[in-house]
This record gives structure tokens, sequence and C-alpha cells, in this order.
């Protein structure tokens, strides 16, 4: 691990401080490091790794945060900026679900490899966690989710047909995910 890497680590722990996974007590940090990990099995690069680690960071934390995620260079604020799919106002609002989700799909479509590396591997992040919740707690788990079971299959069957045309390294792990959470949702 880098200086860099363990800067970029307590970046975005003092972003997600206080943060939990969405129904639970997992702490929030978890997620980034967790896709970390996967932008890294999946070759990714240090800059990918450190957009991994600080993909979250705008959507949660606002823009406030960008100069900070810019000290780390273009490359990486260009890749956390394509897995952003919505920065909050000043108010803390942002676009309606359906919007950013559509808005954020398309942008995929022509998105460069390397943002669609650490996206794909945030996506089959929270798809794995989506499957795990529905074993341990049943079709429940959609209620922590502003689409429910409809809109969350929707969206990630989208991806999943996304990253595979793509390319993207994760895809079929993310398909055969998307698959499992379907099935264990009906």
């Amino acid at each position: 691990m880098t200086p860099r890497f363990t800067e970029a680590l307590a970046l975005a722990a003092r972003a997600h401080e206080g943060q939990a996974r969405k129904g639970t007590a997992i702490p929030y940090i978890v997620h980034p490091v967790g896709v970390a990990a996967l932008v890294a099995r999946h070759g990714g690069d240090e800059d990918q790794q450190i957009a991994a680690l600080l993909h979250d960071v705008l959507e949660d934390g606002g823009p406030g945060f960008e100069p900070a995620i810019a000290r780390f260079g273009a490359r990486v604020l260009r890749i956390v900026r394509g897995c952003t799919d919505g920065v909050p106002d000043a108010g803390g609002a942002k676009p309606a679900w359906q919007e950013r989700k559509s808005a954020y799909l398309a942008h995929l479509a022509e998105a460069d490899e390397e943002t669609l590396l650490v996206s794909g591997c945030d996506k089959l992040y929270n798809a794995r966690a989506i499957v795990d919740d529905l074993e341990a707690v049943g079709p429940a788990v959609f209620d922590r989710f502003t689409a429910g079971k409809a809109g969350t299959l929707w969206y990630y069957g989208c991806l999943s047909d996304i990253f595979a045309r793509r390319g993207v390294p994760v895809a079929d792990a993310l398909t055969r995910t998307v698959n499992e959470m379907a099935r264990l949702a009906a």
C-alpha cells in the first residue's frame, strides 16, 4: 500500500464517518474498501483503486469534497465523477431516483473503460450485498431502497446488460449475481 492509497483511504473514512450501509449497522467504509479490492483483483491500477475508495464521496458528501479528490490527480477525479450518479445540491437534494438512474445508465453506455471497471466493481459489490441480505432477511430487503423490488431488479438488470455489452471484466460475475437476486426475489 502506497502513501497515496493510504491518504485516499483516510479521506474516504472521513467522508463516510458515521455512515452505515442501508438497513444495517455495517460501517459504510467497508463498501469502498471492498470495491477497491475488486478493482485490484480485476487488474485495476492504483488510480482506479483510489477512485474506487473515493467513488461515493461526491455522491454522499457533496461537491465540497471535489478539491480533496482532485489532489489525487485529474484521472482519479474523472473516474470518481464517472461513477457518480448525482451530486447533492447545497441543500442536500438530488434529482428523482428514476431520472438519476436513467441518466447514469445512458452515461455508462458511453463511459471510458477505466470508469467502467470501477463502476462495475461497485455494482457487483452492491448486488452481492443485496443477495446476501435476501438470503438472510428475504424480500423485505427491498424496503431499504427507494425504488423497491421492481425498480431495483430493473436497474441491476440494465446494469448487467450494459456491462456485458461493454465487455467489462466483472460483467459475467454481475450477471450471475443479478440472476441470483431475481431468483431469490421471486
